[in-house]
């Protein structure tokens, strides 16, 4: 008998088992992990891990094997600096389409996101890094009127057309930003058929069980360019019991766990919610609205056990009294 998709996937997700020997080990199994809270994505990574240790996550950004980008679905992901480059011209021309669209409505001219990337090439030339502050700063030299919404969304777009990226680590709690051609010197290359078939490989071994509509929903990818990832993919993954892709290696991996079904406390954005556009077999529907309330985008860190999710979790009080308080679901 299959173990349930649930302890499958965390197996996939080296949230159990054997963790991986580096945090760009870590990313590389997830192809990428949503990073839009940046330390709930830094803990995501390190638990995975042998080291389990944050401070070896922000070691791998600064130097150089991670960054944070918008590779898809317009949302900030982390992922191997190398495969930025062959990332980004598969999905992000729907978005950079959207926010063309919505340059209008902010009152953003094309003119002026182009000459925030001139200036960006020329203030980080040469190994340069600058917070998004600094930036925008030098923005305002050079006499580019943005407020902070128009920064957030130039950063974006200069961010899916492949100029910056955030890199190093320039204060305990920010990135810096950088040009990416600069701070990854030798990207890794791959055609567009290449690159969907390595994506969707990455995908189910490092999530899978997974239906191609997850895949469909992680990417943002259309259906013609998922048909042919996965057809790509196919031949080195197997089909569970329910038609479900994985890594033929994901059941021995599960088996190897000394205790698989043991408590796990994830945070918020974890890939073991997010990664996924079906999530009925790890979180009963009727709790759904307990980790995101009011449907507002905010997922909030997750009680898992058994492979299942079954509560949320939380800090209270401070130093010698800080301690976790697990709210479960009812039955």
């Amino acid at each position: 008998m299959e173990a349930s998709v649930g302890l499958r996937r965390l197996a996939a997700l080296r949230l159990v088992g054997e963790r991986c020997a580096t945090p760009a080990e870590a990313v590389g199994v997830l192809g990428a992990a949503q990073g839009q809270d940046l330390p709930g994505v830094l803990a995501s990574i390190a638990m995975r891990t042998a080291s389990g240790d944050v401070a070896e996550v922000r070691r791998a950004f600064d130097d150089g094997e991670l960054v944070r980008s918008w590779p898809m679905r317009r949302t900030l992901h982390v992922v191997a600096a190398r495969d930025l480059a062959w990332m980004l011209p598969l999905a992000t021309a729907p978005a950079l389409a959207a926010a063309a669209k919505r340059r209008t409505q902010l009152g953003l001219a094309d003119e002026t996101v182009e000459r925030a990337g001139e200036v960006a090439r020329e203030v980080l030339a040469g190994g340069g890094r600058a917070t998004r502050t600094e930036l925008a700063a030098h923005w305002a030299e050079a006499g580019l009127a943005l407020d902070a919404g128009h920064v957030t969304h130039t950063v974006s777009v200069l961010a899916m057309r492949g100029l910056l990226a955030y890199g190093p680590f320039a204060t305990p709690k920010e990135q810096a930003l950088v040009l990416l051609d600069d701070w990854v010197p030798a990207p890794r290359r791959l055609e567009r058929e290449e690159a969907l078939t390595a994506w969707a490989r990455t995908y189910f071994t490092g999530h899978g069980p997974a239906r191609r509509q997850d895949f469909a929903r992680w990417t943002g990818l259309p259906a013609a360019d998922v048909r042919t990832a996965v057809e790509g993919a196919r031949e080195h993954l197997v089909a569970d019991d329910d038609g479900l892709l994985l890594d033929p290696a994901t059941p021995a991996r599960l088996a190897a766990a000394d205790d698989p079904g043991a408590e796990l406390l994830l945070p918020g954005f974890d890939e073991f919610v997010l990664g996924y556009g079906e999530r009925a077999e790890v979180l009963d529907p009727e709790h759904a609205d307990r980790i995101v309330p009011g449907g507002n985008g905010m997922f909030r860190p997750t009680v898992v056990r058994e492979g299942r999710v079954v509560g949320t979790w939380k800090w209270v009080g401070s130093g010698r009294n800080r301690r976790v308080e697990r709210e479960l679901f009812a039955g």
